[in-house]
This record gives structure tokens, C-alpha cells and sequence, in this order.
């Protein structure tokens, strides 16, 4: 598998949104499910995803912040993202990531009861493009 730099596969995911992410789920198993990253795909190792204090996949992320990322694209474009989550409940920090098309789940903005953002810092990053493939060891 050969090496390559962050920045040619930040080109690749320009267009890519929506993901499968994956935890641990508490009962031991993987529990999966598809997370939009809100266009904010200029890619530095770096995810950010919008949810509900309350909801199933923070629940998880605060019993095991380990986490998987699948992305697909077109062309035969697949990329793997293997890294550690973080909630974040501070404004400001959602605010840098608000985009207005999330009002679709989040009807007051960020100011919406319980809205959290999951913050996810990728350890390890693989792709498949093609017959091309390639890993990224992330700092």
C-alpha cells in the first residue's frame, strides 16, 4: 500500500459528504450509521458531524471514542477513516462548522436544545481508488 499526502487525498474527497460512521456499540457489537459532513470536506484529518446530546451515537462515543469513517465516491473512490471522537457542546465551535442547510434536523440553529458537534481526528486514513490505493499515518 503506498503512501500519500493528505492534501492529494483532501482533492479526492471534495465532493464527499455523506459517511458511514461506526462505534462500538454498547452491548459489545458495531453499530453504524450515515452522518453528513455538512460540505465541510476541505479535509486536514479532521471530521466534524452535528447530533443530539441525547441520541444513540453520542451515547456510544462517550462509553469508546474510537470510530470508523466509509466514504464513497464516484469512479470507484472508497476511503477509510480510523480515529478518536470528541462532543463538543461549545457554540463557537459549532458556529465555525454551522452550515444553514442542517436547520433541516436542527430547527433553531445552534441554539437548538441539546445540539452537540462529534469531532472526529483521523489516526489513520486508507484509500481505494481504482487500482490506485494508499494509507496515511496521521500525527
Amino acid at each position: 500500500m503506498a503512501t500519500v499526502k493528505l492534501g492529494d487525498l483532501s482533492k479526492k474527497m471534495a465532493r464527499l459528504d455523506v459517511c458511514m460512521m461506526t462505534t462500538k456499540a454498547s452491548r459489545g457489537g458495531l453499530s453504524s450509521r450515515p452522518m453528513s459532513n455538512n460540505g465541510d470536506v476541505e479535509y486536514d484529518g479532521n471530521s466534524y458531524f452535528f447530533t443530539y446530546e441525547d441520541s444513540k451515537v453520542a451515547s456510544e462515543l462517550k462509553a469508546n471514542k474510537s470510530v470508523s469513517l466509509g466514504f464513497q465516491g464516484k469512479d470507484m473512490l472508497f476511503i477509510t477513516i480510523a480515529g478518536k471522537a470528541t462532543l463538543v457542546k461549545s457554540k463557537t465551535r459549532l458556529q465555525q462548522h454551522w452550515l444553514d442547510e442542517l436547520k433541516m434536523w436542527f430547527k433553531e440553529g445552534i441554539e437548538t436544545t441539546g445540539i452537540i458537534m462529534i469531532h472526529v481526528k483521523a489516526d489513520s486514513i486508507k484509500y481505494w481508488h481504482k487500482e490506485e490505493q494508499g494509507e496515511i499515518k496521521v500525527k
